[in-house]
């Protein structure tokens, strides 16, 4: 199988294009290097990939339709994994246009030129971010999602519903995969376990947004990429969404409690007002993806926390001393 992975050198990219490979999949991973953080971090994201030959890396945006012609006309493609797009919360208050530019636009242009080449599968990576602040919980996929708080929610969300549009101009198979708060090893500096972490290792103070109660629905990396392998192991999808969650969510202040048992210190909190567009707590039903492809979060918080801390050192200290 080829399969064509967007945003192939970030977190979840890369370890997934890993996998893929290691799996006898033949990968092409496109990535931009946007330089929303250094791209030196990417780079060493997506190292083990590159050593594989099974694996291609081509460098551009999602938004050049000459490149994605080239790069679906050089060889057949089975499937894209469309990973890539602007990320967070915050920053999208802040730049609107160029979210939506790239988030709504980009993944329009993923599919014109799928059906363009009459690629015909397709794993969209959405959000838990598009449920906004509902009361209801767990979030089931047939919750109502039409009241985002963000633009980066209403951006995942409209790619939703333009991957329905084309799944039903073009009989494109299409699983949408809502991603609750994903964190691991490579994951982005700006995100709350890792900046956390990082501010604890460099002994300077942690800020909190809000009262710390905030509960946010955490899952390890391994977990989402298991399940994707899984869902390509389907022979079809029609149009369907998919929560990928952990399945059990923690409060701000127990993950700081997570933090503190990996590194073995106590931390220091700053509680700072809240953050416009953040939603009060997450919380993933992940039965349907249980039923459809046998979806099981494995990693525990404190383990994964643990995992993630033991990786953040490791990098800390540099290669060994020859």
């Amino acid at each position: 199988m080829t399969v064509l992975v967007t945003g192939a050198a970030g977190f979840i990219g890369s370890h997934l294009c890993e996998t893929l490979v290691n799996d006898g999949h033949r990968v092409i991973g496109l990535d931009n290097f946007d330089p929303f953080y250094p791209s030196a971090v990417k780079w060493g994201n997506i190292q083990r990939a590159l050593n594989h030959q099974a694996f291609k890396l081509e460098e551009g945006d999602i938004r050049n339709r000459q490149l994605l012609r080239r790069i679906f006309t050089q060889q057949p493609v089975d499937v894209v994994i469309h990973l890539a797009a602007k990320a967070g919360v915050r920053p999208s208050i802040l730049q609107p246009s160029e979210y939506f530019d790239v988030n709504v636009h980009g993944t329009l242009q993923i599919l014109e030129s799928m059906a363009e080449a009459r690629v015909k599968r397709l794993l969209f990576a959405s959000s838990s971010s598009v449920y906004g602040n509902q009361a209801k919980t767990p979030f089931s996929e047939t919750d109502d999602v039409s009241h985002p708080i963000s633009p980066y929610a209403a951006s995942k969300r409209s790619g939703e519903l333009l991957a329905h549009t084309y799944h039903h101009l073009y009989g494109m198979d299409v699983a949408c995969l809502r991603l609750f708060t994903v964190y691991g090893p490579r994951q982005r500096p700006d995100l709350a376990i890792h900046k956390f972490a990082q501010l604890a290792l460099d002994n300077k103070p942690i800020p909190l947004y809000g009262d710390g109660k905030t509960r946010r629905d955490y899952t390890f990396v391994a977990d989402i990429v298991q399940g994707i392998r899984q869902l390509l192991n389907l022979s079809s999808w029609g149009y369907e969404i998919f929560n990928l969650g952990g399945g059990q969510p923690v409060t701000l202040l127990d993950m700081v409690h997570a933090l503190e048992a990996a590194l073995g210190r106590t931390l220091e909190v700053q509680f700072m007002p809240k953050q416009p567009g953040d939603v009060e707590q997450t919380f993933a039903d992940v039965h349907k993806a249980f039923q459809y492809f046998g979806y099981q979060p494995r990693i525990s918080l404190p383990e994964g926390v643990r995992q993630f801390t033991n990786w953040l050192q490791r990098k800390e200290a540099g290669p060994p001393a020859e």
